[in-house]
């Protein structure tokens, strides 16, 4: 009977062990958070569809990595190399925390029909507008996606500035794709 109990318990230790090490592979896996776009690579030229000069539709997005304890996710699309300064292209928040992505040529409305928001840009517009820069050198254009601890309690149509505030004390990881225009 001691030896039947003591087989019961290399049994169930071994078991443990090998969910132990599932668990850890499975973190390993998810990695970091990344945004990645199929429509153009980090470091990559933004196509002209996604730009002033043509559709200006938003690029398609999608994220993985996720954090555990993850509520929600925001984006801001900045354009540090703007003659005025860092200009805002894009301010979305309070996406699900089981979104993924977002489509391309998301209507600009306040309310996104997944679930979040879009918030006011730089051009004083909801929702996205894309690169627009005078002639000479490329522009960078950080996509910058925050995953969040929390919904955040901010009016229709915020600010990026409400937003950055916002995310203090909930960011549980960034990451960032920065794509280039240039005229």
């Amino acid at each position: 009977m001691l030896l039947e109990r003591i087989a019961n318990l290399s049994a169930y230790l071994a078991l443990i062990v090998v969910l132990a090490a599932s668990a850890s592979t499975l973190a390993a896996d998810r990695g970091p958070l990344v945004l990645s776009s199929s429509a153009f690579a980090s470091g990559a030229t933004i196509a002209r569809q996604y730009t002033c000069d043509s559709a200006d539709n938003s690029p398609p997005l999608t994220w993985d990595g996720v954090p555990d304890g993850t509520k929600s996710f925001a984006l801001i699309l900045a354009d540090p190399d703007a003659p005025s300064g860092n200009f805002i292209h894009w301010v979305v928040y309070n996406l699900p925390a089981a979104a993924r992505s977002l489509p391309e040529a998301l209507q600009k409305t306040k309310s996104i029909a997944s679930g979040g928001a879009q918030g006011i840009n730089s051009f004083g517009r909801i929702g996205y507008n894309g690169p627009c820069p005078p002639r000479g050198p490329a522009h960078h254009y950080h996509f910058k996606l925050y995953a969040l601890d929390a919904a955040l309690d901010l009016k229709s149509a915020a600010s990026a500035a409400a937003v950055e505030a916002g995310v203090k004390g909930h960011v549980l990881a960034t990451a960032e794709l920065v794509g280039t225009f240039g005229r």
